[in-house]
């Protein structure tokens, strides 16, 4: 968040600031990085092609040095490697289908294809590797871009056919510089037609979306609305932007009826609706803030292999108001 902030004032700097960190913080500094590389927090005085390149060989020449690929070793050396490979069913060509899906958020990334040697590097490597059609060889996505893929976990459907990469990104997956290869959405007008298709690699309206991120793209809409003064109605998002002392009193309200849904014992439907509520507000406020859920959500996976003891104990302590 800090190389966002500094990027938005001075690109120099967030350079700067790219080249000296150390390997160990490279991960939350290049997650920053691939957000300017989408756009999303550079000024708008940039010129959008001038800052989305300098963004992407900011990304390209950190991730190079830590996605470097290990040693991989044949699969006949690997123990239960070749009996996997032998289960999946092969199209004529020798490939398998693979879904690239964000592990954090659920989108899906991209779509490839991979032969038995991609398989056996991407489960070596854990760098998402295919067999690329028109190259007719080996790929390993971000070689040449630096928009490399870790895979986090590889699973495959009921009739081993086509395999997800469930993964955590660097930078945008799609070939057009776009953070997904879906971005154009096909609706059949009053239900009856014509069929109408809108979207472009270079615009996010129509990129499908989970719930939490539908969510999260309305209440940004409802607050670039309400800045620009083209709000078509009385927007509750808007209001509880603009005033923050609501806001953090709505928080609090709502965090209070959730708990009181489990000490009056008001039921399931009644605790998932005030969760509901907590978490719709709580998303107000990160949006202030400028948090993604994204980072929220990778927040929560690191955690799951900490004790919760453990986490809170290694918490630095708060300053003193």
């Amino acid at each position: 968040p800090q190389l966002c902030a500094a990027a938005a004032q001075s690109y120099s700097y967030c350079t700067a600031s790219l080249a000296m960190m150390m390997q160990s913080a490279l991960r939350q500094n290049v997650v920053c990085a691939s957000r300017c590389s989408t756009l999303r927090c550079w000024r708008p005085s940039v010129q959008p092609k001038l800052r989305a390149s300098r963004c992407r060989t900011m990304v390209k020449v950190q991730a190079h040095a830590a996605a470097a690929p290990a040693v991989v070793k044949p699969e006949k050396d690997v123990e239960g490697m070749t009996r996997f490979l032998d289960s999946l069913k092969y199209n004529s060509d020798g490939l398998v289908a693979v879904l690239v899906q964000h592990v954090d958020t659920g989108e899906i990334l991209m779509q490839a294809f991979a032969d038995r040697a991609a398989l056996n590097e991407t489960m070596q490597t854990g760098l998402a590797t295919f067999w690329s059609r028109s190259r007719k060889g080996r790929w390993c996505k971000g070689e040449t871009s630096g928009h490399y893929i870790h895979v986090q976990g590889v699973y495959t459907d009921c009739d081993r056919d086509s395999i997800i990469y469930l993964s955590d990104p660097i930078g945008p997956s799609c070939h057009t510089g776009a953070r997904t290869c879906w971005f154009s959405e096909a609706k059949l007008e009053g239900g009856e037609g014509p069929v109408k298709e809108e979207g472009a690699h270079d615009h996010v309206e129509h990129v499908p979306r989970t719930t939490l991120l539908a969510l999260e793209h309305t209440i940004q809409q409802r607050r670039e609305a309400m800045e620009k003064g083209t709000e078509a109605k009385p927007s509750w998002t808007a209001r509880l932007i603009s005033n923050q002392e609501l806001l953090c009193k709505k928080i609090r309200e709502e965090a209070g009826e959730l708990c009181q849904t489990l000490e009056a014992q008001e039921g399931k439907e009644r605790a998932a609706s005030e969760a509901a509520d907590l978490l719709y507000h709580a998303m107000v406020l990160l949006n202030v803030q400028g948090v993604p859920m994204e980072d929220v959500l990778r927040v929560l996976r690191k955690r799951f292999t900490q004790s919760g003891v453990e986490e809170k104990a290694a918490r630095a302590p708060k300053a003193s108001q």
